[in-house]
């Protein structure tokens, strides 16, 4: 307990005594209780604003797979329709610029059995089949086309 100066009105003196310096019962800052609850909804909050925030680096990942291996893939495409060897299966990367990217092509031969003027059309086509991957195949984007069969000029 300390001292406290008290001015009395009625007597017009100063007197000291002691008295309790404490706040009613309740008031005196925060409770377990209140803090575990407080602890409880920061951990809530924290848990679900991580949660998004991996599940947007997760999302990037996709969105930069998504666009960048239709280009590359049109690359391959173009590349091979040029080419006048053209092998029946063929794997490889795209070395530095693309680091992580593989992609693998399988040609065969094109069955159009539906009617006499498709059969003969299949005989000049080969079905070409390219797989981009990425990641350790984690993310596969595959694209058909139709380029004339190898020729001899």
């Amino acid at each position: 307990m300390t001292p406290i100066s008290v001015w009395n009105k009625s007597h017009l003196s100063f007197s000291t005594r002691l008295g309790p310096r404490h706040r009613p019962p309740g008031k005196d800052g925060f409770t377990l209780l209140e803090v575990m609850i407080a602890i409880s909804l920061l951990a809530i909050a924290l848990t679900t604003l991580f949660g998004s925030q991996s599940q947007s680096v997760s999302l990037g990942g996709t969105v930069k797979f998504n666009t960048q291996a239709p280009l590359l893939a049109q690359l391959k495409l173009a590349e091979f329709s040029t080419n006048v060897e053209r092998p029946s299966s063929d794997s490889g990367d795209f070395g530095d610029d693309f680091p992580g990217y593989q992609w693998k092509m399988e040609t065969e031969d094109v069955t159009l059995e539906t009617s006499e003027i498709l059969s003969k059309l299949a005989d000049t086509l080969q079905l070409l089949t390219l797989t981009i991957s990425w990641g350790n195949d984690h993310y596969v984007y595959q694209i058909q086309s139709y380029l004339p069969k190898n020729r001899a000029f």
